[in-house]
């Protein structure tokens, strides 16, 4: 655990992330008294941002993850192929 003071942790910010990210916890002081934590990520935590907010968001009860398995259903075609092929044919030859 290392501890770093605020003037110091601006100028060496990136160094102290990695130290967060590589599992070693860094104390924040402002004073010498503590005031935050940089901590590395918790177990289970992606790796990517937009994975963890989703998860955050599905933990917190905001966001309920879908229901169906395998994505949305499989829609319908709204007309045969063959209809529309002749329908931009006949589009085609107007112009």
């Amino acid at each position: 655990m290392r501890a770093v003071g605020l003037k110091v942790l601006k100028n060496k910010l990136s160094e102290y992330v990695r130290l967060a990210a590589g599992g070693e916890t860094v104390l924040v002081t402002d004073r010498d008294r503590v005031v935050a934590e940089i901590v590395p990520p918790r177990a289970g935590r992606s790796p990517l941002l937009a994975d963890a907010l989703l998860a955050e968001a599905v933990r917190e009860g905001w966001l309920t993850p879908p229901t169906l398995a395998g994505g949305p259903p499989p829609r319908k075609p709204v007309a045969p192929f063959d209809d529309l092929m002749r329908d931009l044919r006949q589009d085609r030859d107007e112009r």
